[in-house]
């Protein structure tokens, strides 16, 4: 007798999975390659640009002259009056070069120069700078005869005639502080260094009528300065 053959039980059908649309990340991550290329070639111009123009900048630099501290007009030009300075070059100004140190020391300015300037040629005057076109007369002057230690080159001073010794004109007119003494104005050149008396030689610059006159009273010894008030 056979076995009769097990029914067959029908598999399930899976169900059909839905259709799910395929999405990829490539063309966000181009996307994202290509913004970051583009910096980076951005950030790479910009460095071109500023290496070029530190490049330019550098270039047009130049060493000049600058004014290590105050120097009043007419006083010689030393080296520790000098310093060098770079600037950029600009055609509105006209400093002097640093490789013309050597040439300009000894120089007198013609005006006063201030600490932190820069140094011109115009400012070197071809003699003293003050009143070159003036007679120039030394006058020795001794302790107690000019304000001590205080005349400078561009100083403006009064050249006062000093009463000759045994003078009693003054008296016989009614007394001394009747007389108006009489005075040349002139312009202070240099100054000497004071010797053991202390006494100093006062360059003077005056004007060519009252040269030869200073120079008779000084020679006599008959003039005391006056510094008149400095400008500010």
């Amino acid at each position: 007798m056979e076995t009769p053959a097990a029914p067959t039980v029908p598999h399930p059908q899976t169900p059909a999975r839905p259709e799910v649309p395929i999405t990829t990340a490539v063309p966000a991550k181009r996307e994202r390659r290509w913004s970051v290329a583009a910096l980076c070639i951005v950030l790479a111009v910009l460095c071109a640009l500023g290496a070029a123009a530190a490049v330019t900048s550098a270039s047009n630099r130049s060493r000049v002259l600058a004014v290590a501290r105050d120097v009043p007009a007419g006083q010689p030009l030393t080296d520790a009056d000098l310093t060098v300075a770079e600037v950029s070059t600009d055609a509105a100004l006209t400093p002097v070069s640093a490789s013309e140190k050597q040439s300009v020391l000894g120089k007198r300015p013609s005006v006063d120069l201030r600490k932190g300037g820069l140094l011109t040629s115009s400012q070197l005057a071809a003699g003293s700078g003050l009143g070159d076109n003036l007679q120039q007369v030394g006058v020795q002057v001794k302790r107690g005869q000019a304000p001590a230690g205080s005349l400078a080159p561009g100083d403006k001073v009064l050249a006062v005639t000093t009463p000759a010794q045994g003078d009693d004109q003054g008296a016989k007119k009614g007394g001394a502080d009747d007389a108006q003494p009489s005075t040349i104005s002139g312009t202070v050149v240099d100054v000497s260094r004071p010797d053991a008396s202390g006494t100093v030689v006062v360059n003077l610059a005056v004007a060519t009528t009252d040269g030869p006159l200073l120079a008779t009273r000084a020679a006599m010894g008959r003039i005391a300065l006056v510094r008149e008030p400095r400008s500010h």
